[in-house]
């Protein structure tokens, strides 16, 4: 065990942990941040996606050593916005994306992600973007159109 400060929506939190826990399990059990999901575990399905520095990735695939040693600004779907109103939750709901809604919040941060990087994706830009993360309910046409409705919100 050690102790580490991570930067979690904007905030330093201190944590005990030990130091190859991977940052998901630190971002839900040790913090509370429930809204980034386990899935696989091996960071294929997207459920656990984070921003890190402003850039999607699998939260399951890092260590709070390593994002603590980098002093990395970590943003969860908590920290996206505060009250559901950012363009792309916005646009989440006008599309009615969610069914099961397990893989939402890592939808929802890689659009976020993929649109602050390319802000008028291509139809490619957003299948792109958008591999690598699953939805078992096969919302992917609803996803695609949400993520169009977003970039034009942005715009």
């Amino acid at each position: 065990m050690a102790n580490f400060s991570i930067n979690i929506n904007g905030k330093v939190h201190e944590v005990d942990v030990d130091p190859k826990m991977p940052l998901l399990w630190a971002i839900r059990d040790e913090l509370g941040y429930v809204g980034t999901k386990f899935g696989c575990g091996i960071g294929q399905c997207g459920a656990c996606t984070v921003h890190v520095d402003g850039v999607a990735m699998r939260s399951c695939q890092m260590t709070v050593e390593t994002i603590a040693e980098r002093e990395r600004a970590i943003t969860t779907i908590e920290g996206l916005s505060e009250n559901g109103e950012h363009p792309v939750q916005q646009a989440w709901l006008e599309h009615d994306v969610p069914q099961c809604g397990y893989c939402q919040a890592g939808q929802i941060m890689s659009a976020a992600s993929l649109l602050n990087n390319i802000p008028n994706p291509t139809d490619e830009d957003i299948s792109t973007g958008m591999a690598g993360n699953i939805c078992r309910c096969g919302t992917y046409t609803r996803i695609h159109a949400a993520v169009k409705t977003a970039a034009a919100k942005l715009s």
